[in-house]
């Protein structure tokens, strides 16, 4: 017994670690991008990346446990059930409940330190979470990666625009040729120019601007023909950045995840948390509640695993997988509708919180009832099994009929073309590739939309969202999944196919006959090689338009106004830069608007500043109420206002008008109509395009630089993974697909961690925009044909 004890443990415990460190991937994936930034824009240390990763575990593992002892008792009793273990176990006189008392000490472990994780360690994490958060806020440097010509907005009542930008000694910043506006008052906005400027670090959130050579302008808001003009040589201007809210965290404010467990005992009968007199003490029965549920849903699930990982015979690890999802997405459907009920007092905290455990419970000691007895409903299950094995089956025909019925067709294919690929061989290993790819992105497509259904079931049950629009935010949220896992899947995909080959000696054959590796790897090489084309063409004919559907749809789940791609309101932006006539220079202008409608092509409130070219010395300045294009003049009316010129520090001219035209403003509507879309609701082409509009006007495209060149990077990544595959595959020997698998996993967070922070570098001009997109699939192509060339042939 001891030696089946062990054995079972060991395959059942195997399956749990690779499924928990998978699902808490999954769930992480979404930090990992402010994370990266975070450590990039110097924001924080390595030491307080690996402290915020260590705050945000616990929260993730509070789900995932229970997940990790379901998956891993169904797909291990379904490997053994499928290879006739278990019935060789029960004939040797184990029963039923001799499973059940095996796994139970793996659910009672996990059991343990899931309670162990809930009761202190994950209020612990979210409470030092929170202070860390506020120790940023309050104390944290001031940090801003400015970008020339381009408007940032990110300064308290202040806009910055600078013409050229270096970065000086001690983390200082020399900036050329600098405009600031003061939006103190937005109507009447105090402009300052300077030659040259210094930003310092002022202390928490603040900069010290340090200006030189500059000028003053300032107008009082109901006198425009009372102007000051006032030059300096050197000042100094502290700015706060960002909009300064308060972001100190109260008691008050603490979430109640946060609280320890001894204030949220109190809480729920009734005695407040210091600070705190408006939350209901039912809230806190829900939440005490539910941190004694989850970690039982380790025992409860473990019930439903075991009779249905021995029923499953014919469809082996698949139907485990399969009903893994099935299960975990019922299970917390019920603890949702749960909760929920029992928020709007509809039942008791205990009820609500309890009755999903509850009722697998119920179904748990009935399924393991009739797999002593036989009945209906483990008859059903068993059935469903035998289905999927069965379909299975068909989608894969044996080898010998597989070899014998395409290798009369690739015979004729190959005599009508006079070509010598594909082979037999090549076949047998394309299709084999192929099958295994296809069923890894239909088992982690699903996966991800269980996850993401979970993340909104909040927000479902509280906005009261039609199911309709549900699925269709995940119908269209499917391109969007599949785009982002497909070289995922084609890593996974040969890593199965070459453990399976090296583990059956199938590999060691093909080589006996004088085959070279090299060779029997193309067709797989070529597959991802298609793959990466298709990715591409997929990313430009399908994925704009799902991405842009799935956003407004998830809008409306998260009970957000409907997201409009047309930005009217945008207020600051540069003049079109012309080319020289008769070789004069054109000015440099800047506008500067209150609201513009588009449909109508109408400005209130604008104001023109216009520069001389080369010393950025402010020579005239236009403000009218408002100012609408006229097509028949082919130019802007402007209404009710004043135009300025200026000589130095004095005011040259002072002319107020009633409707007046600047031929010299030669921008048409269509200059101010910017398209503001994601880099992913666009193609190639379009995002080119965009990015060229968006550089003219003055926009910071750093970002979408890096996610035009990421368009092209990212679908080579199938063709990269297809060659660190092999290699890893290869040195997994006879260890088997687990093996395989964790390695895929472990290939993929690296590459995921190494692709975001080359990303963050590109964001913060750190590195060139190509580099930063391509640097990972040079860095992972260069360690696969290292790897690749080293594999004996």
């Amino acid at each position: 017994m001891r030696i089946f004890t062990r054995y079972i443990l060991r395959e059942v415990i195997g399956y749990a670690l690779l499924g928990g460190v998978l699902f808490t991937f999954i769930l992480f994936m979404r930090y990992l991008l402010p994370i990266m930034e975070l450590l990039v824009r110097g924001a924080a240390t390595p030491t307080d990346i690996l402290r915020l990763i260590g705050y945000l575990l616990p929260n993730f593992l509070t789900l995932t446990i229970p997940m990790a002892v379901l998956i891993g008792i169904l797909l291990g009793l379904s490997r053994l059930a499928a290879d006739s273990e278990v019935t060789a176990m029960r004939a040797s006189g184990m029963g039923v409940l001799s499973f059940v008392g095996i796994v139970s000490i793996f659910a009672a472990l996990s059991w343990a330190i899931c309670l162990g994780n809930t009761l202190y360690v994950a209020p612990k994490a979210a409470a030092s979470l929170l202070r860390y958060q506020d120790e940023v806020a309050s104390g944290g440097a001031a940090a801003i990666q400015v970008q020339p010509r381009v408007f940032y907005e990110d300064f308290k009542n202040y806009v910055l625009y600078v013409q050229d930008a270096t970065p000086g000694a001690n983390g200082a910043s020399v900036w050329r040729n600098v405009f600031l506006a003061d939006l103190t008052q937005p109507a009447t906005p105090h402009i300052i120019t300077a030659q040259e400027a210094i930003a310092l670090n002022g202390g928490p959130q603040t900069l010290r601007i340090q200006m030189f050579d500059g000028t003053r302008h300032d107008i009082a808001a109901n006198a425009p023909d009372q102007y000051n003009i006032a030059t300096f040589n050197a000042t100094e201007l502290p700015m706060q950045v960002g909009q300064q809210e308060d972001s100190h965290l109260s008691r008050k404010d603490t979430p109640m995840e946060a609280l320890s467990l001894s204030d949220v005992w109190r809480c729920s009968y009734g005695h407040a948390a210091p600070g705190d007199a408006t939350k209901d003490p039912q809230a806190y029965r829900i939440e005490l509640q539910r941190r004694l549920s989850w970690p039982a849903a380790c025992f409860v699930l473990m019930l439903v695993g075991v009779p249905l990982g021995l029923s499953s015979k014919r469809g082996g690890k698949g139907t485990g997988f399969v009903v893994t999802l099935c299960l975990v997405f019922l299970y917390y459907i019920l603890s949702y509708v749960g909760v929920a009920l029992a928020r709007d007092g509809k039942l008791s905290a205990f009820s609500g919180v309890w009755g999903a455990n509850l009722l697998f419970t119920a179904a748990g000691l009935l399924l393991i009832q009739q797999l002593s007895r036989g009945g209906i409903a483990l008859n059903l299950v068993a059935s469903a099994g035998t289905a999927l094995g069965n379909l299975a089956t068909r989608l894969r025909p044996s080898s010998r009929t597989t070899i014998e019925g395409s290798g009369a067709a690739m015979r004729r294919l190959r005599r009508a073309l006079r070509i010598r690929f594909p082979l037999i061989l090549d076949e047998y290993v394309m299709g084999s590739t192929l099958r295994n790819f296809i069923l890894v992105l239909v088992s982690l497509s699903m996966l991800f939309l269980v996850f993401t259904f979970f993340e909104l079931i909040g927000d479902i049950i509280k906005y009261r969202t039609p199911l309709v629009t549900v699925w269709e935010y995940l119908v269209n949220l499917i391109p969007f999944i599949l785009y982002s896992i497909t070289p995922l899947c084609a890593l996974v995909a040969v890593l199965i196919t070459f453990g399976a080959l090296s583990r059956t000696s199938e590999l060691t054959a093909m080589k006996a006959t004088g085959t070279s590796l090299y060779r029997i790897v193309a067709p797989v090489l070529l597959i991802a090689a298609i793959l990466s084309v298709a990715l591409f063409a997929f990313d430009e004919d399908i994925l704009p338009a799902a991405n842009r559907r799935q956003a407004a749809l998830r809008a409306v789940i998260k009970g957000k106004p409907a997201q409009t791609f047309l930005r009217p309101d945008r207020q600051w932006m540069s003049g079109q830069n012309m080319t020289p006539v008769g070789g004069e220079p054109q000015p440099t202008r800047i506008f500067y608007y209150q609201a513009f409608d588009p449909s109508q092509d109408v400005f209130a409130n604008l104001t023109v500043f216009e520069f001389k070219p080369g010393t950025f010395t402010l020579t005239r300045r236009i403000f009218a109420t408002s100012a609408h294009w006229d097509s028949t003049v082919n130019g802007w009316i402007f209404e009710n206002g004043w135009q300025r010129t200026f000589n130095g520090e004095v005011t040259a001219t002072y002319q107020p008008f009633t409707v007046s035209t600047f031929p010299a403003i030669h921008e048409q509507p269509s200059y101010f109509k910017k398209d503001n879309r994601q880099s992913q609701e666009m193609s190639y082409s379009e995002l080119t395009g965009y990015i060229g509009d968006l550089k003219q006007s003055g926009f910071d495209t750093t970002r979408l630089r890096v996610q035009l060149n990421h368009k092209l990077a990212y679908p080579l990544m199938s063709f990269v993974m297809a060659i660190l595959a092999i290699p890893f595959a290869l040195s997994a020997g006879k260890r088997g697909n687990l093996a395989g698998m964790g390695a895929g996993i472990a290939i993929a967070i690296t590459y995921w961690v190494v692709a975001l922070f080359f990303e963050n570098l590109g964001d913060v001009n750190s590195l060139p925009a190509i580099l930063a997109a391509w640097s990972p699939d040079i860095l992972f192509a260069m360690v696969g044909s290292y790897l690749l060339l080293r594999v004996p042939t």
